[in-house]
């Protein structure tokens, strides 16, 4: 068997650390606030480790059956983002879904006896119906960004209007995400049914909110997810500045939408955009 090589050198534990980082700098994910969980493939994960050598076995209390075998590294349960820089081995986990997908393997981290993170459940679940609809979909974060929430208190929570707003508030949003967020209703954190019904808002957005509380976003890549989430708080700032201000005297059109949405090739999530079509 060859040597492994050192894991705290692995490009996931580097972008692990560095995201968490970054999230902890901004004040989006304040104390043990926020988690990220990150799909590898095996090949990603032999260089680095036995896989056959399992540390400890922990009940997920959740069917992850669909998941089964699959691998992710996942912040942990109680844990300071800002940790996690200086002690990835205590603050991160690598799993592997049980073949019943009632249990994960824990192969590596959690040195101190921790757990994942308490939204794990809702995690697997995101994760679940992403790849129904992107294969290559691997990565969620789950964060507070600060102007998200404070705008869930003074805005429409329909998610149609939500997502409106935010395109109007930057000309890159619709762009960005041109199928818009999902809102969900303000709910316990930490339990199946809010797991279910944001995996369900994401079969058709990557951008999940919940109110109150913080964001759900879902990519291919660290840098794709955490951008995404990154877009839509700039606008929800902007927002924020131009309340603050006053009257608005002028604002990105639906009609000026469309042509962005044309120019750069995306399709707009239909019932947002008030556009007469026409036809030939």
């Amino acid at each position: 068997m060859s040597e492994k090589r050192d894991i705290l050198t692995a490009p996931f534990i580097q972008e692990m650390a560095k995201t968490t980082a970054n999230l902890y700098r901004l004040g989006w994910d304040e104390r043990n606030g926020g988690n990220i969980s990150y799909l590898l493939k095996e090949e990603e994960v032999t260089p680095y480790l036995d896989i056959h050598e399992v540390k400890r076995t922990l009940p997920t209390k959740f069917d992850g059956s669909a998941l089964a075998g699959k691998y992710f590294i996942v912040t942990g349960s109680g844990k300071y983002f800002k940790n996690v820089i200086d002690a990835p081995s205590i603050n991160l986990g690598l799993i592997r879904v049980t073949d019943d997908g009632q249990s994960v393997d824990v192969l590596w981290g959690f040195e101190d006896g921790g757990t994942p993170t308490s939204e794990l459940p809702s995690h697997l679940m995101g994760h679940i119906e992403r790849l129904k609809v992107d294969p290559n979909h691997r990565i969620i974060i789950h964060c507070h960004a600060s102007n998200i929430i404070g705008m869930t208190y003074t805005h429409s929570l329909d998610e149609r209007i939500f997502s409106k707003t935010l395109w109007q508030m930057s000309t890159e949003c619709i762009v960005v995400f041109p199928e818009g967020v999902g809102v969900v209703p303000w709910m316990v954190p930490g339990t199946d049914a809010i797991g279910e019904i944001t995996a369900k808002k994401m079969r058709d957005v990557r951008l999940v909110i919940w109110p109150h509380h913080g964001i759900f976003g879902a990519g291919t890549s660290m840098d794709e997810t955490f951008g995404l989430i990154e877009t839509a708080e700039k606008a929800a700032q902007i927002y924020t500045i131009v309340c603050a201000q006053g009257e608005v005297k002028q604002t990105i059109t639906d009609q000026q939408l469309q042509d962005l949405a044309d120019a750069f090739g995306v399709v707009p999530r239909e019932g947002i955009l008030a556009i007469s079509k026409v036809t030939n």
